[in-house]
């Protein structure tokens, strides 16, 4: 059976997923709810002509689980569910449930998407799909060693995920295999996305034989990969439990109990950062308020911790050249991020002003890697015999 190649990254915030030859992109908001079997649905006979990623309801089978065989409520649909879980501060990518739950969702729904029909075997309603998978987990976890024990719950097993009330999907099962696992870790994916294209071929070469910072502020955690020699110095990379979620857990909290606003889950705060328009503003009773005061405190101050862990790897290092602040993380601390420095000691730091280059700047790494690593490992084609007369 032929491979397809998936490049995920399992994101605090959302799955950034890369299938095939770049053909097909998904992006699915990290949250999940549990559910039953036969979730109420509004106009049950228009359900097909509704978006699948804003109604996925599955049921996921797979020895990797501690619970196995249980039903979801996966991204957009569990955010309106009252026991929508996001993963915690503390907790470990590698251990939770949540993360294959989401990783198995998504390569599901690549599966069964039409375009790919021609790609994998399917019998009545079950589609049997092949992937060789490039993903990641955060420095901390690589350093004690959990990425083994990560890929081992991948290889060697079937893993299904069955569509339940899912538009358009209503019925499919697919099974997963998987031909290849890659576990990278997450300092040196952003490092090779940094100076490397699609073909690995090095791109920025003003970067490559210099000793550079990467900071990948993430949701739960913060990986520091410090870059010599062209490779991450496993003994300086280091990585800490602080990501941005906690924080905005507490923006949400006290926009609640200051202005009686529920925000379904922490995408709704990164939105109300991030957006174009109306930045750091809510509608309350139908009038525009900014919740300016409640996000500059909380977000100020984790700025400053971790411009205290800039500034205290950067000590160690002393002849660091730039330091480079990547994901979802530092898109939401950047312009706190970048007063402190201006204001304090005016280090040598760079931000990705593309919003989508630095949230998907991990996808695109772990796509780079695990293509290149196909490229390698393909047997080459035995030439063909001249045709006879």
């Amino acid at each position: 059976m032929s491979s397809r190649i998936a490049a995920v990254d399992v994101g605090n915030d959302s799955i950034k997923a890369i299938f095939g030859e770049v053909e097909y992109e998904l992006n699915i908001p990290n949250i999940v709810a549990r559910d039953t079997e036969d979730r109420p649905v509004i106009g049950i006979e228009e359900l097909d002509n509704k978006n699948p990623l804003e109604g996925i309801h599955i049921k996921v089978h797979s020895p990797a689980l501690k619970e196995n065989n249980a039903i979801y409520r996966v991204g957009h649909l569990a955010t309106k569910s009252s026991s929508a879980t996001e993963l915690d501060p503390g907790s470990a990518k590698s251990e939770e449930d949540q993360t294959l739950v989401m990783l198995f969702a998504t390569l599901a729904l690549d599966a069964v998407n039409e375009k790919n029909s021609n790609s994998f075997p399917r019998m009545k309603n079950v589609i049997d799909a092949n992937y060789t998978l490039g993903t990641g987990l955060p420095l901390r976890e690589v350093k004690e060693g959990k990425d083994a024990g990560y890929r081992s719950k991948f290889v060697g097993s079937v893993h299904q995920v069955e569509f339940l009330v899912t538009p358009k999907y209503q019925g499919l099962k697919v099974n997963i295999k998987f031909n290849e696992v890659k576990i990278y870790p997450e300092g040196f994916a952003a490092y090779i996305n940094l100076v490397m294209d699609n073909n690995l071929k090095i791109i920025n070469k003003d970067l490559i034989d210099k000793r550079i910072i990467i900071q990948d502020i993430g949701g739960l955690s913060t990986d520091i990969a410090v870059i010599k020699n062209r490779n991450v110095d496993d003994d300086k990379a280091q990585g800490f439990n602080l990501g941005v979620s906690e924080s905005l857990e507490a923006i949400r909290e006290e926009i609640r109990s200051k202005h009686g606003i529920e925000l379904d889950s922490r995408r709704d705060v990164v939105e109300i950062i991030t957006r174009k328009n109306d930045r750091n503003h809510i509608m309350v009773k139908g009038s525009r308020t900014s919740v300016h005061d409640i996000t500059d405190r909380i977000l100020l101050e984790l700025a400053k911790k971790q411009y205290r862990l800039l500034r205290n790897v950067w000590q160690k290092n002393s002849q660091t050249e730039i330091c480079y602040f990547v994901g979802g993380g530092a898109n939401v601390l950047k312009e706190y991020i970048k007063t402190l420095n201006n204001n304090l000691d005016g280090y040598n730091i760079e931000f990705f002003e593309d919003e989508k280059e630095s949230i998907w700047m991990m996808a695109n790494a772990y796509y780079k890697l695990i293509t290149d690593f196909v490229r390698k490992t393909e047997k080459p084609k035995p030439p063909q015999e001249p045709v006879k007369n």
